[in-house]
């Protein structure tokens, strides 16, 4: 099959929250009817969608070409002056390999952690501290080099270019172009054609892409209303001044930038230059410090330093499961030799199992932090989910349900013939929840190696009518009518063809009509990012070498990818949840 001699560089998916209306499945299938063989995503300042993107676009045969359109700061990061906060430019950043993938995360986290102030910004000492492996075109009309050549400062516009070309060496440094139907955009493009030819910086074609087909620009504009809080009837308000912002055609490109050498040409050459690979099948468990102690298992006579995790998780198994017997003992006087016998059979195909899965470290560090809440008096829930079928997390009082006398099934929580991660949910009390982690923070190497983990809330049915009716300035009781005609947890396609009195009154209303068209459009991506309220990961390496991480609302350390992606990637993922009933136990 030909393949497509342009590629999409610049593109906002649903992962820039609230801005980029293209979903990730549909910016696949968009790609692959142009026969392209690869694509980027560059959201604004967030990395949220890059695993969903990556494993979809693999399975799709498309390569995946990992960015960010970043903001950069006119001064320091750390500089939370007033008169900065929309002074802010754009850069869009492409990761050409492993160290560059690094890099941005890296960036992206300094955004986040250090540079936030209305948007996550990174400064150029860190830019250029990061530029390794690094590909950077100079943005659209909000880009420093834009913005200097709408301001007639063209020489200064050239001495930035020069600056950024330093910055990322020779070829790693684009003019960005934009076929966007923006009249200073033109004033731009001509701008930076001449600049081209005199300082030998290659031009690159990109569209900005904000949404997949042109007929959606309504729909966008109405989701810039939601993000701002207005309406459409507002004068002074965020609005794309063009329709061309959309997934445009390799035709339709090329037709554009005909008279600039190399834009189209360089979108491919740049391609063929990011090959970043994700690790997807090797597990980053968690450093456990071994104690130097001895167990009182004869089997094992050696200092715990000395012993690995298998060896050490084997011992505390047997002397836990020998206390486990004692307390079993005191209360069945008919418990058989055979009956004790079967524990201990049960206990060892266990640890054979978790030991060939590679899992022992997993489970002393659930065992570690449940002991330290037993410690301090915080009350733990007894064991939910599948996990309650382990011996061996019985035995290491991780659970309190005795897996044999209740006929549970060890295979249910850990099948050696599938593997996946195990995962063991804690309750704990609500109150000494945040207790348990901040041990857990303090014990395995800090906020760079232990963080919590991101969702997403979406855009589902009925919140969706109402954003979108107040962004039509449609009247509130009018706009509650028509959400609660939808059924709970059913989608708009799925109500407007059960709902006979739903369809009747958008066929009679054309503002109603609009507004469940719009509201289907918009139903399910993403509206906010918030922190689950029970996942926590935590890593060997510092976290910022595998993902990018942000703040949550509290100020907590969050992953930037959820739950899903944290498992892709190999990350262990432990679920602490407080639980208000513990609470009220105690």
């Amino acid at each position: 099959m030909r393949s497509s001699d342009f590629v999409h560089l610049h593109v906002h998916t649903e992962y820039s929250l609230l801005d980029g209306a293209i979903r990730i499945d549909s910016l696949l299938e968009r790609a692959a009817s142009f026969h392209m063989n690869s694509v980027a995503i560059t959201d604004h300042g967030t990395m949220y969608g890059v695993i969903e993107f990556y494993d979809k676009a693999y399975k799709a045969g498309i390569k995946p070409i990992i960015g960010c359109e970043l903001y950069i700061s006119p001064t320091s990061r750390f500089d939370k002056d007033p008169r900065y906060k929309t002074g802010l430019f754009h850069l869009t950043v492409l990761a050409k390999n492993a160290r560059g993938y690094k890099n941005l995360c890296k960036l992206v986290t300094a955004g986040h952690l250090e540079g936030f102030y209305y948007k996550p910004r990174v400064d150029k000492d860190i830019l250029e501290e990061c530029s390794e492996g690094l590909i950077a075109l100079s943005g659209c009309l909000h880009g420093e080099i834009p913005r200097l050549i709408q301001a007639g400062r063209l020489e200064k516009a050239a001495q930035v270019a020069r600056a950024y070309q330093k910055m990322f060496g020779d070829g790693n440094f684009y003019l960005e172009v934009q076929n966007n139907g923006i009249a200073a955009q033109e004033i731009v493009n001509k701008a930076l054609l001449k600049m081209s030819g005199e300082l030998s910086i290659p031009l690159v074609a990109t569209n900005d892409c904000h949404y997949l087909d042109r007929a959606d620009v309504r729909a966008h504009d109405i989701l810039l209303c939601i993000q701002t809080g207005t309406t459409v009837q507002e004068k002074k308000r965020l609005k794309f001044r063009t329709d061309q912002l959309y997934f445009k055609s390799p035709e339709e490109m090329k037709s554009y930038f005909r008279q600039y050498p190399g834009a189209i040409e360089n979108s491919c050459e740049i391609s063929n230059r990011c090959n970043v690979e994700i690790d997807f099948n090797t597990y980053h468990f968690p450093k456990f410090e071994i104690p130097s102690v001895k167990g009182d298992n004869d089997a094992i006579e050696r200092d715990g330093s000395s012993l690995n995790a298998d060896e050490y998780l084997q011992q505390r198994a047997r002397d836990g499961l020998e206390a486990r017997l004692q307390q079993i003992r005191s209360k069945r006087s008919d418990l058989a030799a055979e009956d004790i016998q079967s524990y201990k059979n049960r206990l060892s195909q266990e640890l054979a199992v978790i030991r060939k899965m590679g899992f022992s470290a997993y489970f002393l560090v659930v065992a570690d932090f449940v002991r330290f809440a037993r410690e301090q008096n915080i009350p733990v829930g007894p064991g939910r989910g599948s996990a309650a079928g382990s011996l061996v997390a019985y035995a290491l009082k991780i659970t309190d349900l005795d897996p044999i006398a209740y006929g549970l099934i060890f295979e249910r929580f850990l099948n050696p013939a599938r593997k996946s991660m195990p995962d063991i949910d804690i309750d704990f009390c609500i109150e000494g929840r945040d207790t348990v982690f901040k041990y857990i923070v303090e014990k395995y190497g800090g906020p760079n190696h232990v963080a919590q983990i991101l969702t997403f809330g979406k855009m589902q049915a009925r919140a969706v009518i109402r954003d979108v009716g107040r962004a039509l300035d449609i009247p509130l009781r009018e706009v509650d009518t028509i959400a609660k005609m939808i059924p709970v947890n059913v989608s708009l396609e799925s109500a407007l063809s059960k709902e006979p009195k739903l369809k009747s009154v958008a066929d009679k209303k054309p503002q109603i009509e609009e507004l469940l068209t719009i509201a289907r459009a918009l139903e399910g991506l993403p509206r906010h990012a918030s922190t689950h309220a029970a996942g926590v990961v935590i890593s060997d390496e510092p976290l910022v070498s595998y993902l990018p991480l942000a703040r949550g609302k509290k100020g907590e350390v969050v992953t930037q990818y959820d739950m899903k992606g944290i498992e892709k990637i190999g990350l262990v993922k432990f679920d602490l949840l407080g639980l208000r009933n513990l609470t009220v136990m105690k």
